[in-house]
């Protein structure tokens, strides 16, 4: 982490030829359980991780934005009245998206001083790690205290939610924002995303000598393309039939009514939500409860949900699952909105070397490139370093 604040200055320096004000950083997420229920008013279960994106920030004396970063070798720069979404390149969207964001909250973007950001990240892009929200919440923290806005994390997960949906194209929920701005050392953030509570869960995986591996499969996804729209189209239309305001609403013991009211695809959407939200309850309550070493059956089912209910794993994802739940892990997901990305696993810190060797040959076999497989822990959120 250190280097990589050190690369972020040096990266600065180099393209703006000034010294930072100062340097902040973000976390990736793990969401262990609950997939494609934020945006349904749901419940999930996420954990910030020790991979995280840093970025460098310097105040110009005039009004205008430029971003540089290690993902593209242009720099992007717009006068700060100038942001709107369809001014704004692919990558460096997510960026100026939430200086936009931030003027639809308030902020007169005409009084503010121009910035100069430099951005680099360890978190991996199209694993379904959030790399997006990862860039997203440094960025926000940053411009929060250098323009000394004074908002609360609350505002600024909505703040960078608006930014991923209207700027980015996305229609994500705000899981990723909160997980990256209120993730805790050691556990996961417990949140209602219809009241927007948030609770931190101790994890107490280390003291039951238990790890989480993630296997990057190396297919990536983006949560801006048409299959992610559907489902959620989807979605709302099984709520709008069934006379609910979202499915949050919605309990299994209605599932039945849902089945006839339906088509079958609707169905199926539905039911995933509805499951996924009680397997989120039920792994809070079997942390607090029985330890970690007991939700791995809600992690296994929830992968089947997502594969057979919400059709968003691929073969790829539905391998490193099989494979990593036959060579010692407990439990084993894909992790993120799906279409490719990881696989979360449940491992006892003694089967990891096994869990490796075995998901790197069952690729191999199957004619696939060879995926990352690498241990995370519960981080801390978005901060300024320096």
């Amino acid at each position: 982490m250190s280097d990589l604040r050190d690369d972020v200055r040096d990266g600065f320096r180099n393209a703006f030829k000034s010294e930072p004000a100062g340097v902040w950083s973000a976390p990736g997420r793990v969401n262990l359980i609950g997939e494609h229920t934020d945006y349904n008013e749901g419940f999930v279960l996420p954990f910030a991780i020790d991979r995280r994106t840093v970025v460098a920030v310097g105040v110009r004396d005039d009004r205008r934005m430029r971003v540089a970063s290690t993902y593209a070798d242009e720099v992007a720069a717009l006068s700060m009245v100038e942001l709107r979404p369809g001014q704004l390149g692919e990558w460096s969207a997510y960026p100026l998206g939430v200086a936009w964001a931030l003027g639809e909250f308030g902020v007169d973007l005409g009084a503010v001083p121009g910035v100069d950001i430099f951005i680099d990240s360890d978190v991996p892009v199209g694993a379904g790690l959030s790399s997006s929200a990862a860039v997203e919440c440094a960025v926000a923290i940053a411009l929060n205290d250098v323009w000394q806005l004074g908002l609360d994390r609350q505002t600024l997960a909505q703040v960078c939610q608006r930014a991923e949906n209207a700027a980015v194209g996305a229609p994500t929920g705000i899981m990723d924002q909160y997980a990256a701005l209120f993730g805790r050392k050691d556990s996961a953030v417990f949140l209602d995303c219809r009241g927007m509570d948030a609770e931190p869960i101790p994890l107490g995986f280390a003291e039951a000598g238990l790890a989480i591996a993630v296997i990057d499969t190396g297919v990536q996804h983006s949560t801006a393309g048409g299959e992610y729209a559907e489902r959620r189209e989807a979605c709302e239309r099984g709520a709008r039939e069934l006379g609910v305001p979202s499915l949050r609403e919605l309990r299994a013991d209605r599932l039945d009514e849902a089945r006839q009211v339906l088509d079958d695809v609707t169905f199926r959407r539905v039911r995933h939500v509805v499951t996924e939200n009680q397997r989120v309850l039920d792994t809070v309550r079997t942390l607090r409860e029985r330890g970690p070493a007991a939700i791995g059956p809600f992690l296994d089912d929830s992968h089947l949900s997502l594969r057979n209910d919400f059709e968003v794993s691929t073969p790829e994802l539905d391998l490193a699952v099989e494979t990593a739940n036959a060579n010692g892990a407990l439990g084993a997901r894909m992790t993120g909105a799906g279409f490719g990305g990881s696989v979360i696993a449940l491992v006892p810190n003694d089967a990891l070397s096994l869990l490796r060797v075995a998901i790197d040959g069952a690729f191999a076999e199957h004619g696939l490139g060879q995926p990352d497989t690498f241990v995370v822990t519960a981080s801390g959120g978005a901060q300024r370093d320096f």
